[in-house]
């Protein structure tokens, strides 16, 4: 599922695919992709000159898990803490964001852009769509900073959005944070912390 996960985002090496899923040992993930490869969820692609090597990347049948990903995100906000928030991967951060943002019918597509750590990611969502990727945007609104800083402005705002860029209007900003849904423990939790310093 990690594997998947990040490769809804887009194609990566080998090695960019070992870093974001945790630092898995080599053998280990190699079985993982060879297993995959197999059954027609990820298919290994060569890249096409002047750039060398191969990426892995999801098959038709592999994107079909997308939804099934984001749910089981939004199922597994039941166990979540507050104070996992800094664990999170800075290279899939638009992931968390799908998870957590449901806009209403007929609210007008925000496109998002999100820089961390020298990671770059897009989210577009409203509209009746969510989709995600890596790299760059025609954006609505840019943030920048460290994960759990962008996720925190966007939940809670306060400390946690003094801490990040923004580049954009503020007020989608706000509508961002009304398109939150969390469990009502976690709401809690996070309405607890509004007004604290987030851990970065």
């Amino acid at each position: 599922m990690l594997i998947v996960r990040e490769l809804l985002l887009g194609p990566l090496r080998f090695s960019e695919l070992a870093r974001t899923v945790g630092g898995a040992p080599t053998d280990v993930l190699t079985r993982r992709l060879r297993d995959l490869e197999e059954d027609g969820v990820v298919r290994r692609r060569e890249l096409e000159p002047p750039a060398s090597g191969s990426v892995y990347e999801l098959t038709e049948v592999g994107l079909e898990l997308e939804s099934v990903i984001l749910d089981l995100g939004r199922w597994g906000l039941h166990f979540y803490r507050l104070d996992e928030l800094p664990g999170l991967v800075t290279t899939s951060l638009a992931n968390p964001l799908r998870v957590i943002l449901d806009p209403p019918p007929g609210a007008e597509t925000i496109v998002l852009q999100l820089y961390s750590e020298g990671h770059s990611t897009w989210l577009r969502i409203g509209g009746g769509e969510s989709s995600a990727g890596r790299g760059e945007a025609d954006a609505d609104l840019v943030l920048s900073g460290f994960a759990p800083d962008v996720i925190g402005a966007i939940v809670l705002g306060g400390e946690a959005e003094q801490r990040i860029e923004l580049e954009g209007d503020h007020e989608i900003l706000l509508r961002l944070r009304g398109w939150v849904v969390l469990p009502d423990r976690l709401r809690a939790e996070v309405e607890t912390a509004a007004q604290a310093p987030l851990a970065s």
